[in-house]
């Protein structure tokens, strides 16, 4: 996990605001590796961020390959409606924190604020392709840290 990961959704946690992960993870369609991979990672990640008194609200994750036609694959915005649904969610109030375009185009979908971190594919996707985005998101971060504050600075 990123150093300030734990800290940040801490204080998501405090402030009252649902941590749901969506994650796509095509490895177990292509049989890289088997579903249970993607539960016992979910488990340490509990375990570590427990250990720093944060938690995440749900965990959703896609194992289709991108060429099955689900309607679950980010930047689909079937992992967010259940997550909505099942969390009673208003998507147009929420926050989708994400590395990559993709993630922006699914807070775009459903109509959420999208924040583009500059961690993990995030630097890339803003070098090499930001050009090329239809629509930026709406606030670039450092890191989920950063982007902590700025969705704590928000209106409710």
């Amino acid at each position: 996990m990123f150093p300030l990961v734990a800290p940040a959704i801490r204080r998501l946690n405090e402030a009252k605001y649902p941590a749901i992960v969506i994650t796509n993870q095509s490895g177990v369609g292509r049989g890289y590796f088997p579903d249970s991979l993607i539960h016992a990672v979910h488990d340490l990640m509990t375990a570590q961020l427990a250990k720093e008194g944060a938690h995440i609200d749900a965990l959703y994750y896609c194992p289709h390959k991108g060429d099955d036609a689900c309607a679950c694959r980010k930047p689909k915005p079937g992992m967010l409606e259940r997550a909505a649904s099942e969390h009673n969610l208003d998507l147009r109030r929420s926050f989708v924190v994400g590395d990559s375009y993709g993630d922006i185009q699914l807070a775009h979908r459903v109509g959420a604020r999208a924040i583009m971190v500059r961690t993990g594919y995030g630097e890339g996707e803003i070098q090499w392709h930001s050009a090329q985005w239809p629509a930026p998101p709406d606030f670039i971060a450092e890191n989920l840290n950063d982007a902590a504050d700025w969705i704590l600075r928000q209106p409710k």
